[in-house]
């Protein structure tokens, strides 16, 4: 089971085995939340996303994560974007990778339903998900929501045997050490841009595990993945101050750096 850091107005939560109905409502109120924001029109539809995983529940897809972003109006925390993460009954293990369908929704009215191909790496507990190369899809909250997010979800779920050959393929891509660094470099930009507290890309070479000493190209992936989405990397601030890199908690941040590597990956491969 593996459970992340959690504040007064944000948390995530990830476990081995399909998650609970208390653990949702503790660690991602937003999920459960079925009546609109008070800034939306009475026009504005409301499926609770809790629904629609019951729904899709029927259908053999469970809840392994959920997470919630961080808001400053506390009158939002109940309605904020939200990302669920869920595996296939007929999908649950394939070797040391896991598909997964990565569900995207919010009640404020900031985001229709989402859903994207994820991969989850068992070795270290990283939350990847497939880059553009992939398209999402986009439900809005009108018409029979449920009924088009669990097609939506068959649908994502038929892209995973593209997204596993794009594993396979990485895998199989050997890295030079100057090609590491380069992947480093560009990935430090994703994150930080011109103003990165990682002044030496190397750091984000930085292994905690033997089994990721490899250099093929999906090792140096969910290295570089695992650093800058848990932080805790030693840095400067742009005054000159040691400090150490945040961990990414944002649901929007955590979706744009996963799909942003997955292209610097794709691109790499190619």
């Amino acid at each position: 089971m593996y459970k992340f850091s959690r504040s007064s107005n944000q948390a995530s939560f990830r476990a081995d085995r399909p998650i609970t109905v208390e653990e949702i409502q503790h660690y991602a109120p937003s999920v459960m939340t079925d009546t609109p924001h008070q800034s939306r029109a009475q026009s504005y539809k409301v499926i609770s996303t809790f629904n629609v995983l019951e729904s899709m529940q029927d259908e053999g897809f469970f809840p392994y994560e959920v997470r919630q972003t961080r808001v400053r109006d506390q009158n939002k925390r109940e309605f904020t974007r939200h990302m669920v993460r869920l595996r296939h009954i007929n999908n649950l293990s394939n070797g040391h990778e896991v598909p997964e369908i990565v569900l995207l929704n919010s009640h404020d009215g900031t985001s229709s339903y989402q859903l994207m191909s994820g991969i989850f790496r068992m070795v270290c507990s990283n939350g990847l998900i497939a880059g553009s190369i992939f398209d999402d899809i986009r439900i809005r909250h009108s018409g029979n929501v449920i009924d088009n997010v669990i097609e939506g979800s068959y649908r994502v779920l038929s892209d995973i045997e593209a997204v596993q050959g794009c594993v396979e393929r990485y895998k199989n891509t050997q890295l030079s050490i100057g090609q590491k660094v380069d992947f480093a470099k560009q990935a430090i930009e994703l994150r930080w841009g011109e103003d990165s507290p990682i002044q030496n890309p190397e750091r984000m070479l930085n292994i905690h595990r033997g089994a990721d000493r490899s250099s093929d190209l999906w090792t140096t992936y969910n290295v570089i993945q695992e650093n800058i989405v848990r932080g805790g990397l030693a840095g400067r601030s742009e005054t000159g101050r040691r400090m150490t890199t945040r961990a990414v908690g944002g649901v929007n941040e955590l979706v744009r750096l996963n799909r942003g590597l997955w292209d610097i990956a794709d691109k790499m491969a190619a």
